[in-house]
């Protein structure tokens, strides 16, 4: 979890459960397509876009990052709206994408030396998110919403573990190289007992969660979609931050601050 500080972007059982109309028994089942052109593998793909896009954008023009987070809410609310069929879900996507993205970019470009304040602004779009489950937009707000769950584990293993306390220092350091020793101090911090124990029940927990959310994607339900999408993000979010926390382990000086 040490350099989980990148411009990603992150609930429980009811979290989806608006999803489920009266009607949707009626209504024939479209498969869920798990495969490499499949939504859940393009959710995935838009989780990791951020820790190579976004983050390199983000420390050199955050204002720009921002006015790329209004692009692509735009692109989606088009595409859903008048592209063929087979798209529109995909528009649906990019929506939510958006604001994860926009959240990033205001966090990491002006409020990055704040850590306390990175998961309120994550969630800034919270309330609109929740609501949309009921909406054509679920879809898109599945993935802001299992995005937001993600960084909310994510955060709080890093405050659990210490880490957290070194992310100021980190943000502040004048040179790559006192980077690295910070890195290398957090990498300690990490190797405790009772640290690694937190991050394993953090880890265990998004697992358990993907696993329920990929029960539920199997119902015959209309709504399912979703909580494939969702599963997708969890399980993107828990191999990321797997990711990181093994270079961090193994090697600090190169793991950088994304």
């Amino acid at each position: 979890m040490v350099t989980v500080l990148s411009s990603r972007s992150g609930g429980g059982g009811s979290l989806f459960s608006g999803l489920i109309r009266n009607q949707a028994l009626a209504e024939p089942v479209q498969p869920i397509a798990l495969g490499w052109v499949g939504l859940p593998f393009w959710a995935s793909m838009l989780v990791v876009l951020p820790v190579f896009v976004q983050a390199p954008w983000v420390r050199e023009q955050p204002f720009s990052s921002c006015l790329f987070g209004f692009v692509l809410l735009s692109v989606g609310v088009i595409t859903h709206s008048i592209a063929p069929n087979r798209w529109k879900d995909f528009g649906a996507l990019l929506v939510g994408f958006s604001g994860s993205w926009l959240a990033g970019s205001l966090f990491w470009g002006w409020l990055a030396s704040h850590p306390l304040l990175h998961l309120p602004v994550e969630a800034f779009a919270l309330p609109l998110a929740i609501t949309g489950l009921q909406t054509r937009w679920r879809l898109g707000c599945a993935f802001y919403l299992a995005s937001l769950l993600g960084t909310a584990f994510t955060d709080l293993a890093m405050a659990l573990t210490g880490v957290m306390a070194l992310w100021p220092a980190v943000i502040a350091a004048a040179s790559p190289a006192e980077a690295s020793v910070l890195l290398q101090d957090a990498a300690a911090f990490v190797m405790r007992p009772s640290s690694l124990l937190t991050v394993s029940a953090a880890g265990m927990i998004i697992f358990q969660l993907v696993q329920y959310c990929r029960s539920r994607s199997s119902l015959s339900v209309a709504t399912d979609r979703g909580w494939a999408v969702a599963a997708a993000v969890l399980f993107t979010t828990l191999l990321i931050d797997g990711l990181f926390l093994s270079l961090s382990l193994l090697a600090p000086e190169l793991s950088g601050l994304v």
